[in-house]
């Protein structure tokens, strides 16, 4: 197993990627649970993320520890920022008979997959490319 994760850079990306999913929607459901605005708990949980996701996914998947590449990296949360905010405002604005807090619970997990997938391709093209220069 662990020959499989050295060699392997996905299987890295998704193990990291568990790793950070727990620690940003740990962030986003705490905040929602608080009374947080659903904005503001992506916002929030984010900014977190960010940070904590840069030093993980830059050294544990791509190898890299050059600390110059945050710009490309937080680039490419912004946009997945924007993108997972736009998702549940048109989810928040649909009435489907269940609490707010509980909806904004269920579509942010629901949004766990397709945003990680959104950013792994965004990092591997724009962010830690080979020969990748800031």
């Amino acid at each position: 197993m662990v020959s499989i994760v050295k060699k392997h850079r996905f299987v890295r990306f998704l193990l990291v990627g568990i790793l950070n999913t727990l620690f940003g929607y740990l962030v986003f459901a705490t905040l929602i649970l608080v009374g947080l605005n659903y904005k503001y708990a992506v916002l929030l949980a984010t900014i977190l993320g960010v940070l904590f996701n840069f030093k993980t996914t830059g050294k544990l998947v791509f190898g890299s520890k050059n600390n110059k590449l945050i710009f490309r990296f937080v680039l490419v949360y912004m946009v997945t920022f924007l993108l997972n905010v736009e998702v549940l405002r048109i989810v928040d604005a649909i009435n489907i008979g269940i609490e707010q807090k509980t909806k904004m619970l269920i579509a942010g997990s629901i949004l766990l997959l397709p945003m990680a997938i959104i950013s792994f391709v965004l990092m591997k093209i724009f962010v830690f490319r080979e020969g990748a220069q800031p």
